[in-house]
């Protein structure tokens, strides 16, 4: 449920609790594990923080009525997930997800002290490093990786959660505007977390409604599958996504994969030229995609 999406969007729009009740329930009987709810601003939808204030008191009862599934709350106000977490009721949809921890967040020592008091489960954003200055986008997975290992030790003393209670998101650009190599960053973040036995049972997640943002839809949804079958077997087991969408893997010798694997791999710069460079050629390769149907 985001603002995204027109059907949340005209929910919210309205302050409906009818249709958000209803989009809650057709989530439910989907098969999605969790109900993701983000009533943020967009960049059509201009949201502020006393609104969402305003309506999480009676916004997240009526979604709790409508399903036992738990809640992903999805926010970088500690403001919000304060009231959001006050206002569940955990009899009725077990443990809820705080997403998301960064080291861009402000007020972040307090969100995490939010996971300690309200026992949640909890997302970290490991695409950001820590600066002097705050936070800044990981540019090499070695960074993304020691922002994981940093996390944890910082959740593991400080709010007492195991590794099965941490959700990592490593990341996950666009694949066709990626210039920065974004997505081979995530995918060998992501290596570099399951081959670590002292990070054995933590979680892996991406946004994976970002990856074919701009790709025609004949092929969106089947490069979203895809982009799955790479990342599954390296830990990926959860994923915010559509879930009237097919969201298993492809089989691994599907020319979609194979193609991908190419497009990515030659997203990675050679020795004499920049990772732009590279990046415009693996945007290249993957508008040749296009030429696969769904």
């Amino acid at each position: 449920m985001n603002n995204s999406y027109a059907r949340a969007c005209r929910a919210w729009n309205s302050r409906d609790l009818t249709g958000y009740q209803k989009l809650a329930r057709h989530q439910t009987e989907l098969g999605a594990d969790y109900l993701t709810l983000n009533i943020d601003g967009t960049h059509t939808v201009s949201v502020k923080l006393w609104e969402m204030l305003e309506f999480l008191p009676e916004l997240v009862p009526a979604i709790q009525e409508a399903t036992s599934l738990p809640i992903s709350f999805d926010n970088p106000s500690v403001d919000y997930h304060r009231l959001a977490l006050e206002c569940y009721d955990r009899s009725k949809g077990g443990t809820p997800i705080l997403n998301s921890l960064a080291a861009s967040r402000e007020r972040l020592d307090e969100m995490i002290e939010l996971v300690k008091e309200f026992d949640t489960k909890v997302i970290v954003m490991a695409s950001e490093k820590f600066t002097e200055e705050g936070g800044a986008q990981c540019l090499n997975p070695n960074d993304a990786y020691q922002v994981t290992k940093d996390f944890v030790g910082i959740l593991t003393d400080r709010a007492d959660r195991t590794l099965d209670q941490i959700i990592i998101d490593p990341g996950l650009a666009p694949v066709g505007a990626d210039t920065y190599g974004l997505v081979n960053i995530g995918l060998d973040t992501m290596r570099l977390i399951h081959k670590d036995p002292d990070l054995d049972g933590i979680h892996l997640t991406v946004g994976l409604s970002n990856f074919a943002w701009g790709i025609p839809n004949t092929v969106r949804h089947q490069l979203e599958r895809a982009y799955l079958t790479l990342g599954v077997p390296l830990g990926l087991n959860y994923v915010l996504g559509n879930p009237e969408r097919d969201l298993t893997p492809l089989d691994s010798d599907d020319p979609l994969v194979k193609h991908l694997q190419v497009s990515l791999e030659m997203g990675r710069p050679l020795d004499d030229e920049t990772q732009e460079e590279a990046g415009f050629r693996q945007a290249q390769s993957i508008m040749e995609l296009c030429q696969f149907e769904s």
